[in-house]
């Protein structure tokens, strides 16, 4: 309910859609689930343009903020990157951020100044820091590259988190195969369909961090990256509590790119004295202090009254609701896209994991698998959401 995946508590139109961008500041997802999973689930018949006004007015924008680490894979989700051959991959953690606060979680993490960039991906990012942000077309006449290569190019940028485009347009078009995308030039009848968007649409392409963010944060790089600055914790920690209403230690885990604990906790603390949260044990069964926003508090109570109705809520891998295993006994889902956990008023009954259906929880109220089975794969598209998805 705090994150509006009931269906009678989900948002509807941009401005509902900016509520939950704003829930969600920071979190890291994969690529592809942003929008085929993660926002339609929050948001009434989601259309994605609603995500591109919202960025191209500049009250959010998108960008990788964990660096890739070299020669394994980044996260949980993520396959090894590719070099050379562009393209964010679908599951390159990506994260939506309103732009007020898009300088406070890079610096969460010190960022490798040897990257290993293709020749391609050098020059755009060359052109890139001597120019600005620049146009689609800009950057190819720039570089003297072709359309094909700029892509690959922004593509390698972007999995390596250090460009981003005005519109969330660019990461969308980089996701279609190349088959898939609009031709630059098209010479006749085409015998397949194709997006109606491509990179070239997404505004401009823009610097968001240099290699040497590292070396200014770090010094030589050796202790610095644990001493995470004050001004940080302080950002950080209210977006935490606008996402998840309630905020202990073990839940930070689900956030790879929140500050360590105990720089949160020295600013949760002076919060609770100043009256604007509350401090107490809110969760059973988990250590150490806990903190709530007050109409966190009221929720919880009314949750707790409520009689239970068997409601099912099914959630992707990847979802900030995949919480199995973190806060509930038992092995964790992986945070793929195309894995699922399914809630019955708000416990975990079944997840589907490669495929494969694991049941939780004995079912005795008469809940058949075939329920379950259609529970964990059944979802509406909205319409305008089938068109870019049909290509992705």
């Amino acid at each position: 309910e705090w994150q509006r995946l009931s269906p009678e508590d989900d948002v509807e139109g941009p401005e509902g859609l900016s509520m939950v961008v704003e829930q969600l500041d920071g979190f890291e997802a994969a690529a592809a689930a942003w929008e085929s999973e993660i926002l339609p689930a929050r948001v009434a018949d989601y259309d994605p343009s609603w995500l591109d006004s919202l960025c191209l007015s500049g009250r959010c924008t998108w960008a990788r903020l964990s660096p890739a680490r070299t020669g394994g894979r980044d996260t949980e989700a993520e396959a090894p990157v590719v070099r050379g051959r562009g393209g964010p991959v679908r599951t390159t953690p990506i994260a939506l951020l309103q732009r007020s606060n898009l300088r406070a979680w890079p610096q969460l993490e010190t960022w490798p100044e040897d990257l290993h960039l293709s020749p391609e991906a050098q020059g755009v990012y060359s052109y890139l820091q001597r120019r600005g942000a620049s146009f689609f077309a800009e950057i190819a006449s720039g570089t003297r590259l072709l359309r094909t290569q700029v892509e690959a190019a922004l593509g390698e940028l972007v999995s390596q988190g250090l460009v981003s485009a005005d519109s969330f347009m660019g990461l969308r078009a980089l996701l279609v195969p190349s088959e898939r995308r609009k031709p630059l030039h098209d010479g006749g009848r085409r015998r397949r369909a194709v997006a109606h968007y491509g990179v070239e649409d997404a505004g401009r392409w823009g610097i968001l961090r240099t290699p040497q963010h590292a070396e200014a944060v770090a010094g030589d790089g050796s202790a610095l990256p644990l001493a995470v600055d004050t001004s940080t914790a302080e950002a950080v920690a209210p977006v935490l509590l606008r996402r998840w209403g309630i905020v202990f230690r073990k839940l930070v885990e689900r956030e790879p790119a929140a500050p360590p604990w105990r720089e949160l906790l020295a600013v949760l603390r002076r919060l609770e004295a100043r009256g604007e949260i509350r401090g107490g044990r809110f969760v059973d069964g988990f250590s150490g202090e806990q903190f709530a926003l007050p109409e966190a508090v009221g929720t919880l109570r009314q949750v707790r009254k409520s009689p239970r109705t068997g409601a099912f809520v099914a959630v992707s891998g990847a979802d900030p609701l995949n919480l199995v295993g973190v806060l509930t006994p038992g092995a964790r889902v992986p945070v793929h896209t195309d894995n699922r956990v399914l809630y019955r008023d708000g416990v975990p009954l079944a997840v589907r994991v490669a495929g494969e259906i694991r049941l939780l929880e004995a079912t005795e109220d008469g809940t058949t698998t075939w329920e379950i089975r259609q529970a964990l794969v059944r979802r509406r598209v909205p319409p305008q959401l089938r068109r870019v998805l049909r290509f992705a």
